[in-house]
């Protein structure tokens, strides 16, 4: 009885419809490159139809190192904000920027007041702020890898023509961009301090705004009930 039970549900199984579909095969993507997109080193997305290890074209910067009075948009008394802290107080500045690009509470006088002592130090031994620069351009290195800015270099290419060959090794790139964000920053430290603020504000928000947001228990109001007259 059990042999005849059990044969019974073999062919049950064996007749079942749903048992008899075939197995799905592994698909797999044509050889064509548009299908080809992968993302770069730092976290970019390839543009597509590219070819897979060339990211994207870098991108400009919202507004130019000389516009230290921003721009006539929505960002324009942010800007003017940036401009008033980077004339009066570059320490300040500075320290929130690094605040808003590392996107964690707690890091603005961590940075702001190394950057304030060797501020002072520069001015009272050598006359103007000489010694700042070599700390805080990292941050606009950072600011350039993180969005995917074109650098100096990149910008006098497009413009005259001129570092073509350096810009074809990617190491070779990279070393002279950060040179020139170097340069940038102890030439026009105040100028190139205000663009990164503009950049900043407009692509990412205060850390303190990610906060949590607070849940009031709000009690229902007291209810009577009627009474019989």
């Amino acid at each position: 009885m059990a042999d005849n039970i059990n044969n019974k549900e073999n062919n049950h199984e064996e007749a079942s419809p749903l048992l008899d579909q075939p197995k799905s095969q592994p698909t797999t993507p044509p050889d064509n490159p548009e299908f080809l997109i992968g993302w770069t080193a730092d976290g970019l997305p390839l543009g597509h139809g590219s070819v897979v290890g060339q990211p994207m074209g870098r991108a400009p910067w919202n507004s130019s190192i000389c516009a230290c009075l921003g721009q006539n948009d929505h960002f324009c008394s942010s800007d003017l904000e940036v401009c008033l802290l980077g004339s009066v107080a570059p320490c300040v500045l500075y320290g929130s920027n690094v605040e808003r690009l590392g996107s964690t509470p707690g890091t603005f006088a961590n940075h702001c007041l190394p950057y304030s002592g060797l501020y002072v130090i520069g001015n009272s031994c050598f006359g103007w702020n000489c010694l700042a620069p070599w700390f805080s351009y990292p941050s606009r290195t950072a600011i350039r890898r993180r969005f995917n800015l074109e650098g100096s270099c990149e910008a006098l290419n497009r413009s005259c023509g001129c570092c073509g060959s350096i810009l074809e090794v990617e190491a070779q790139r990279e070393q002279c961009e950060s040179a020139c964000d170097l340069a940038t920053h102890v030439f026009c430290h105040v100028c190139a301090l205000c663009q990164e603020g503009r950049e900043l504000r407009r692509r990412l928000p205060h850390p303190g705004f990610n906060a949590q947001p607070v849940l009031f228990m709000i009690p229902p109001p007291e209810q009577t009930m009627g009474r019989e007259a």
